[in-house]
């Protein structure tokens, strides 16, 4: 039998997920405590992070607390949403396309 080559041109495109930001909005309910707790527990930043994180939302009326893949981030919105609804805080986090 004749020994047949082929060359095949193969073009692997590696393409990046897209990335959405984290907010997480102000109110006049939940307090500093339990935000910079969100944060720590949720987002995994340390506490002097999360002070800053926690002061930019009191100040400017949201932050970005992380920058995620689609799923992440969706799952990271619903722990804070079911976190803030356990403990009786109005804690809106919402996720937009970075």
């Amino acid at each position: 039998m004749p020994k047949i080559e082929e060359e095949i041109e193969s073009s692997l495109a590696v393409v990046e997920p897209q990335k959405y930001k984290v907010l997480l909005h102000n109110d006049d309910y939940t307090t500093m405590d339990f935000v910079v707790d969100i944060l720590m527990g949720v987002f995994h930043k340390n506490v002097i992070e999360s002070e800053r994180i926690m002061l930019l939302i009191h100040r400017q009326g949201k932050a970005i607390c992380g920058v995620y893949t689609y799923e992440i981030a969706q799952t990271k919105v619903y722990q804070v949403k079911q976190l803030a609804k356990q403990n009786g805080f109005p804690l809106l986090a919402t996720l937009e396309e970075a």
